[in-house]
């Protein structure tokens, strides 16, 4: 196999019409954040969350055989303002990336403005810097449908 690695950095910013506190709790609480960080209906998934600092989230899941998994820490929470996490994806057991990254919440009336910025090293080709923003988009676009 051909070792190598892509960096990338993006920032994607998001409105929803919702409060912080219901945004932040998307995040925050795990039967919130379970609505939406998830795989295909009907797909198999294992979720765990130690929402603190210095705590860990698990999530793994199975599509079509391939199994994916979502390794994170915490290293920053302040309630309703920011998360910053580092975390390593996964694709049949094969390291494919390790992130930094970083939500901030900002009300804006009654809705919440979210900026998001990831720095990923990419590895071995396995994913690249704009594929997982499509993703993060879409995670965003299951968000916005939880919370709205």
């Amino acid at each position: 196999m051909e070792r190598s690695i892509t960096h990338g950095t993006f920032t994607v910013e998001r409105t929803f019409n919702a409060g912080v506190s219901k945004v932040w709790a998307a995040f925050a609480d795990t039967a919130a954040k379970e609505k939406w960080f998830k795989g295909p209906d009907g797909a198999p998934n294992d979720h765990t969350m130690d929402f603190r600092v210095g705590g860990h989230e698990h999530n793994r899941g199975e599509f079509h055989g391939t199994v994916h998994r979502f390794e994170a820490i915490y290293y920053d929470i302040v309630p309703d303002r920011r998360i910053v996490y580092t975390y390593e994806m996964y694709l049949n057991g094969e390291r494919i990336s390790v992130s930094l990254a970083t939500l901030e919440f900002t009300a804006a009336g009654d809705r919440t403005l979210l900026v998001l910025t990831e720095s990923g090293a990419f590895l071995d080709g396995f994913d690249k810097p704009e594929i997982r923003e499509h993703g993060t988009e879409e995670l965003l676009n299951a968000v916005a449908k939880s919370v709205e």
